[in-house]
């Protein structure tokens, strides 16, 4: 098996999903004890190739590489790398996460879980994919899978504007994509040979003007998933609207995908266009990190604060990749990696109120840190996690992107260190708002967590404060990885 893991790791939420379909629909138990089998394997076979990749290894490891269209040069072609090894890992997690989340989301909205629970790990195949394939026609393809799924557990299983949200999200996707497709044909038509191998592409040399074109159409592929303002205005609605388990895989997983493909084949293929860009890299940046913390800090829902925050936190990865040094680009990818965990469970914690509240109005709670006192616990953990409080996980990738950016610049950093007060003004006004003062009568009957709640957040706690102690748990399967990508941008240059 292990010759052909990364294709078990890719494919085995596909095959969980047409078992499914063999599955009669009045079966609720049996379609969810399956789905959540399926994403526990996974889960188990990414651990396995965690037990076989090398740390101290640059290049791509269990590499699998077969003819697939060869008219085209196209092949079927994955690997891994200290880049993609952590988005694996987090795609396993917090799929795994959501799955046992749905359990409790999906079973309260009643209905239609066969196709829920197929869509579902349709999405982790396309998730997975897009985080392995080293081929650029394959990669799109995955990249495309992704969208159609996540477009129906939206407008399906979504609130109230669930259509608009999910049209908005396909459309801009969708948009971007194409720019993403023009750039990869252009890629194609000036390497020789014509190949879409990313470990040949990157051997190649291109012309500045060339390089400037087709990073930006790749950058506006990328920007729009991360999503880099002015494109994120997608964000609120879809993650507002989604179901909770589906918000937990937006922002975990699906956001990373843009800046994966920064790191993946933006700067190692375009690196004289990297650095010309970096001055605009770097404004997006700030913009991005003080103005999502002021439209947070502004909201009175609660998951559009949370979808709010995550535009401002994507923005220090946007730091990082623009310092373009190996500080920068070590917090990058580890914010990458916490923000997944952190913003994932500050997702699940609004979904748990809201399915005993039925309401995100921050101003109608008060009071529940005496009635909900496991609850009031946890949600404060994570916001601590979350405003960067030292000694858990989003502490050493802010640190890191910020400690990135002032070799670079120390404008930009003491600008972007405005969003660590942000983050802090709006995630403490928050926990005001929810858990201190007077209890709200109409929530006197309220239940605190129960035991399968708990069960989708503590394996995230564990991750937050293992790596806020000990980061080096992570950062030694990143750090040769992306100093070979250093290596080879200031070689392009």
């Amino acid at each position: 098996m292990t010759s052909h893991l990364l294709s078990w790791i890719t494919f085995t939420p596909l095959l969980g999903a047409f078992l499914l379909l063999c599955i009669p629909k009045r079966a609720h138990n049996s379609i969810r004890w399956i789905a959540l089998a399926t994403t526990a394997i996974t889960a188990a076979l990414v651990g396995l190739a965690f037990s076989l990749f090398r740390a101290s290894e640059a290049g791509f490891q269990l590499v699998e590489r077969a003819v697939w269209i060869p008219q085209f040069g196209v092949q079927y072609l994955l690997g891994m790398d200290g880049i993609s090894f952590p988005m694996v890992v987090l795609t396993a997690l917090i799929s795994l996460m959501a799955c046992l989340g749905s359990l409790t989301h999906i079973r309260v909205k009643g209905g239609r879980e066969k196709e829920y629970y197929f869509l579902f790990l349709l999405l982790e195949t396309g998730m997975m994919g897009t985080f392995l394939a080293l081929d650029l026609f394959l990669f799109y393809i995955f990249w495309e899978v992704v969208l159609v799924p996540m477009y129906f557990l939206i407008g399906i299983w979504g609130g109230p504007r669930k259509e608009y949200a999910a049209i908005k999200f396909f459309l801009y996707t969708l948009a971007g994509s194409l720019f993403m497709l023009i750039g990869i044909v252009a890629v194609y038509f000036a390497s020789s040979p014509h190949t879409f191998d990313m470990t040949l592409l990157t051997t190649m040399k291109y012309g500045l003007l060339f390089q400037k074109v087709v990073f930006l159409a790749f950058f506006l592929g990328f920007a729009i998933k991360v999503p880099v303002f002015p494109f994120h205005t997608w964000l609120p609605d879809a993650h507002v609207e989604a179901p909770t388990p589906i918000s937990v895989i937006l922002a975990g997983v699906l956001l990373k995908m843009g800046t994966y493909g920064f790191l993946r084949f933006s700067y190692p293929l375009f690196p004289d266009a990297a650095r010309w860009f970096q001055p605009a890299m770097g404004v997006l940046a700030v913009v991005g990190i003080i103005y999502g913390g002021f439209i947070a800090l502004a909201q009175t829902d609660f998951k559009k604060m949370v979808a709010y925050s995550s535009v401002s936190h994507m923005g220090f990865v946007l730091l990082g990749l623009a310092a373009m040094n190996a500080d920068g680009f070590r917090g990058a990818l580890l914010q990458m990696f916490n923000h997944g965990t952190i913003t994932g469970g500050l997702f699940l914690l609004v979904g748990v109120l809201y399915d005993r509240a039925h309401t995100r109005d921050l101003n109608d709670f008060g009071g529940l840190g005496a009635k909900m006192p496991v609850y009031a616990g946890i949600l404060t953990f994570f916001s601590l996690a979350s405003l960067g409080l030292p000694g858990l996980s989003g502490f050493i990738s802010e640190f890191l992107s910020l400690l990135g950016a002032y070799q670079y610049s120390k404008l930009i950093t003491a600008l972007s260190a405005i969003g660590i007060l942000l983050a802090a003004a709006y995630l403490l006004y928050m926990i005001q708002r929810v858990l201190l003062g007077k209890l709200n009568p109409k929530w006197a009957a309220l239940p605190d967590m129960n035991a399968l709640e708990l069960s989708t957040l503590v394996p995230l706690m564990v991750f937050i404060v293992a790596i806020g102690l000990y980061p080096k748990i992570i950062l030694e399967y990143m750090i040769p990885t992306l100093d070979g990508l250093l290596g080879t941008i200031r070689g392009g240059i």
